[in-house]
């Protein structure tokens, strides 16, 4: 149980997520943009 709270617990971290999205071509002001607003709004209250 352990090995997947820690998998998902990277893959739903603001970085991760910011990475992802410039993996797909977001540009970094926007992805930035986005991961700030996802960490405010869904990583607080996940974590």
């Amino acid at each position: 149980m352990r090995q997947l709270r820690d998998f998902v617990q990277h893959f739903f971290n603001p970085l991760h997520v910011y990475c992802r999205l410039k993996d797909l071509g977001v540009k970094a002001p926007a992805a930035h943009r986005f991961t700030r607003a996802y960490e405010r709004l869904v990583w607080r209250h996940i974590w």
